[in-house]
C-alpha cells in the first residue's frame, strides 16, 4: 500500500507540481502523468480509474486536478483520506487556484506533500500541524548565520541569507545535533568562531575548515569528500567538478580562428512512434541564422539553394525580401542599403534568416526505428531491441534509453552492438552507438532483468544528431552590395540535425 506520487494537474493535463515518494524515472512518472487526461471522465469527482498496474485517485479543484497515483493494493479509503487532506493544504498555500497561483507556490507545496506522506504513507497529522513544522524555526539555521555574520564583521565572507537572528543567541553555546527541520542538507560545514560549534549529519559533498580572523573562508576537498563523490559516480550520478582553465589554454582558445560570415542550418526532429509500428507524429522544424563579425562585411546578401523537398514550407524573416527569396533563392534585405547586425564570435544565436518545417505520416521518413520485444520465461523477463537506420543520415552520438523497473543490481546484458551503461539512480538502461553509417545500418541488444510488465519498458527515449538535413539547404555564395569591385567575405555554413523529442511509446 503506497502512494506514488502527488501531482496537480491542469484540466488540458499539464503538470505543475509533482511530488514523488517512491524511487522511480523521470520518464515512468511523466509518462503515468501523461495517461491521466485521456483516462479521466467528465462530471465525475473524489472518484478514481484504474489502469493495469497503477490506480489514479483524484479530485478537481476548480480549473486543476489534485491527484495520487498509487499502486492498486493501495488502501484506496486510506487514499481518499489522504487526497481529503491535501486538498485541504493546496489553497491554504495557493492564493489563486489556477496555474499561476500553483506555479508560484511550488516549493511551499511540495514541502506541506512531503509532511503529509512519507515513503508513500500517509502521515497522522493534521492541516495545521503541517503548517507549523513547515513554518518551525531552525536552531541550525540561526546559528549558521551567527556564524557568517560573525566572519562578515571580521573581514571574512557575508552571509545573504534572510530572517532575524535572536540577539540572546550571541550569549550562547549551542551545540547541534542535526536532528532539525532541513538538518540533511547537502553542505557539511564545520567552523569554529569564538563559543559556537555544530556539527552537521547531512552528507557532505565538501568540508571547509574556519580560517583565521581576518582571512575569508577557505574551501578545499578532503579525502573523505573524495571517497564519497567516487561513490556518487559509482551509483551513475554525473558529477561535474570546477576546473580552472589554465592561462595558455585561454589564450589558445580566444586566438582560435573565425570566419568572417557563418551561417548555420539547424534542424530540430520531433518523433513519436509506436511500440507495434507505426508513426504518432512527424515533425520537422529548421532554421538559418547568419554571424558577420565585422561591420564592414554587414551589407550583403545570400544566394541558397534548396533540396527542392515539396514537403517543406519556408519562411523568411519578415525583414527579409520575400520576392527576392522567391524567385531567386537569394535572402536580402527589403532596404538594400540596410546592414545586417553583427555581434560577437561568442553569439552563436545569430540572425535568423530562414525558417521551414515539415511534417509527414510517411514512416519512411524515420531516420532510426525502434522494435522493443519484452518476454517473460519463468523468473526472468527477456529484453531484445533492436534498431533500424533508413540510408539517409549517418547518425552520431546515438543514446537509446530504456526505463527498466527498480533493481537491485544492474541488468544482465548478454548481447549488444554498441555500448551500454545502468543508471540505477533513474533504472534506465542506455544503449550508446558512436556512428550509425552503411556498416551498421542494423543493430540489436539483449538483456535480462526480474520478471517485469511489459508497459514498464515504456516509452523509450532517443537522442542522436547528424551533419545533414531533411531540406538540404545549401548557402552557395554571399553577394556584396558595397560598391569598389571588392571581392565577397569568406563565409563557412554548419549544418546540423538533432532530436528534441524522439520516442517510442
Amino acid at each position: 500500500m503506497v502512494v506514488l506520487a502527488a501531482s496537480v494537474l491542469s484540466k488540458s493535463g499539464k503538470v505543475l507540481v509533482s511530488r514523488q515518494f517512491v524511487d522511480m524515472t523521470r520518464i515512468r512518472i511523466e509518462g503515468l502523468l501523461a495517461a491521466f487526461p485521456k483516462l479521466v471522465g467528465t462530471g465525475k469527482q473524489h472518484t478514481y480509474v484504474e489502469t493495469e498496474n497503477v490506480r489514479y485517485v483524484y479530485q478537481p479543484i476548480e480549473a486543476l486536478y489534485l491527484l495520487l497515483v498509487t499502486n492498486k493494493q493501495s488502501n484506496i479509503l486510506e487514499d481518499l483520506e489522504t487526497l481529503r487532506l491535501l486538498s485541504k493544504l493546496v489553497p491554504e498555500y495557493c492564493y489563486s487556484l489556477d496555474e499561476e497561483g500553483i506555479c508560484k507556490t511550488a516549493f511551499e507545496l511540495i514541502f506541506a506533500f512531503d509532511e503529509v506522506i512519507c515513503l508513500g504513507h500517509k502521515e497522522n497529522v493534521t492541516v495545521a500541524q503541517v503548517k507549523q513544522y513547515c513554518e518551525m524555526e531552525s536552531h541550525e539555521e540561526k546559528l549558521h548565520k551567527l556564524i557568517d555574520k560573525n566572519k562578515g564583521d571580521k573581514g571574512g565572507f557575508m552571509s545573504m541569507g534572510s530572517g532575524r537572528i535572536e540577539s540572546s543567541f550571541s550569549d550562547m553555546s549551542i551545540s547541534s545535533s542535526g536532528s532539525g527541520f532541513g538538518s540533511s542538507s547537502g553542505l557539511g560545514l564545520t567552523a569554529d568562531v569564538d563559543s559556537f560549534s555544530t556539527k552537521s549529519k547531512g552528507r557532505q559533498l565538501s568540508s571547509a575548515t574556519a580560517p583565521p580572523k581576518g582571512l575569508g573562508m577557505q574551501l578545499g576537498k578532503s579525502q573523505k569528500t573524495n571517497q564519497f563523490l567516487e561513490s556518487l559516480k559509482a551509483e551513475g550520478e554525473l558529477i561535474v567538478e570546477d576546473v580552472q582553465p589554465r592561462a595558455g589554454q585561454a589564450r589558445v582558445a580566444a586566438a582560435a580562428p573565425t570566419d568572417p560570415i557563418t551561417l548555420t542550418a539547424e534542424e530540430k526532429l520531433n518523433v513519436t512512434l509506436k511500440r507495434d509500428g507505426g508513426i504518432s507524429n512527424f515533425d520537422v522544424q529548421g532554421t538559418l541564422s547568419l554571424q558577420i563579425l565585422n561591420q564592414e562585411d554587414a551589407l550583403i546578401q545570400v544566394q541558397t539553394e534548396t533540396g527542392g523537398n515539396p514537403g517543406i514550407l519556408f519562411k523568411t524573416h519578415p525583414n527579409m525580401n520575400k520576392e527576392l527569396f522567391s524567385n531567386e533563392n537569394i535572402l536580402g534585405l527589403k532596404d538594400p542599403n540596410r546592414p545586417f547586425p553583427t555581434g560577437s564570435a561568442g553569439d552563436a544565436a545569430g540572425v535568423g534568416l530562414l525558417k521551414w518545417r515539415m511534417q509527414s505520416a510517411d514512416e519512411s521518413m524515420v531516420p532510426l526505428t525502434i522494435n522493443c520485444w519484452p518476454s517473460v520465461s519463468g523468473n526472468e523477463t527477456y529484453v531484445s531491441i533492436e534498431y533500424e537506420a533508413s540510408a539517409m543520415f549517418d547518425l552520431r552520438n546515438v543514446v537509446i534509453s530504456v526505463p527498466l523497473p527498480a533493481l537491485r543490481e544492474a541488468p544482465n546484458v548478454r548481447q549488444i552492438d554498441g555500448e551500454w551503461r545502468y543508471d540505477s539512480r533513474n533504472s534506465v538502461l542506455e544503449w550508446s552507438i558512436l556512428l550509425i553509417d552503411n556498416s551498421n545500418r542494423s543493430g540489436s541488444m539483449e538483456f535480462v532483468v526480474p520478471p517485469a510488465d511489459s508497459s514498464v519498458f515504456f516509452p523509450i527515449s532517443v537522442r542522436f544528431s547528424a551533419t545533414s538535413t531533411y531540406s538540404d539547404l545549401k548557402v552557395v555564395n554571399i553577394i556584396p552590395l558595397r560598391g569598389g569591385g571588392a571581392p565577397p567575405p569568406k563565409f563557412s555554413q554548419r549544418t546540423n540535425l538533432i532530436t528534441e523529442n524522439y520516442q517510442v511509446v
